[in-house]
């Protein structure tokens, strides 16, 4: 290594060093701070928030949780940031989309069997069993000619497919729902938040006139 690496190599660790040193501080304060947040063990944590000039407990809630449980059951998440109220919609979509599937699935069935019947009773060397099959087959579907059969049966298919996707978006929403819940939570929605109307003196143009000004508090 030659001189001038070696005190570049030198200087860097120093720098490193001396960052590392004035940081420290403040990354043991924010540590400290979250560390029970990232628990999935812990559904919230209090912080100090300053309103007005008095400091407040603000209950916080942690996205990764509400995230985790709404995944592992619908619902849960709402539960978990207190939105009760949302549980019947939640419940309400995933059982109108899982009743919708559940119904073309058993529909699907029947077209399926009903044309598989008539179609091998209608082949030449179709034995007794073959036709025996078509008693089977239920008294709306027995009218049916068989190729309107077969598109009924693409049909219900299909629409499997697609309840199947609804159904799973509808769960992906849930999990969302909740996951931004749970970062809204500590949201200040409080009338400090405010939009004020007033007159002012614009330095930049040197005229007088009305100034919009939204305060953070």
């Amino acid at each position: 290594m030659t001189a001038t690496k070696k005190r570049f190599f030198e200087r860097y660790l120093l720098a490193l060093v001396a960052m590392t040193m004035a940081l420290s501080p403040v990354l043991g304060q924010e540590k400290e701070k979250f560390v029970t947040a990232d628990s999935l063990t812990t559904t919230t944590i209090t912080v100090d928030s300053s309103k007005n000039g008095k400091k407040q407990k603000v209950r916080v809630y942690n996205p990764k949780v509400a995230t985790l449980r709404s995944a592992l059951l619908p619902g849960l998440g709402q539960i978990y940031n207190k939105k009760y109220w949302k549980l019947p919609i939640v419940y309400g979509a995933l059982g109108i989309s899982g009743g919708v599937f559940l119904y073309n699935l058993k529909n699907y069935k029947d077209t399926r069997f009903a044309y598989r019947a008539k179609y091998n009773a209608s082949l030449p060397g179709a034995t007794a069993a073959d036709t025996a099959e078509l008693l089977k087959i239920k008294p709306k579907l027995q009218r049916i000619p068989m190729d309107y059969l077969k598109v009924y049966r693409d049909e219900f298919r299909r629409d499997i497919d697609y309840s199947v996707l609804v159904f799973l978006l509808l769960w992906g929403l849930n999990v969302v729902d909740a996951t931004v819940d749970a970062h809204l939570k500590a949201f200040d929605v409080s009338p400090d938040l405010s939009l004020k109307i007033k007159p002012g003196h614009s330095q930049m143009a040197g005229t007088n006139g009305i100034s919009l000004v939204l305060a953070f508090r």
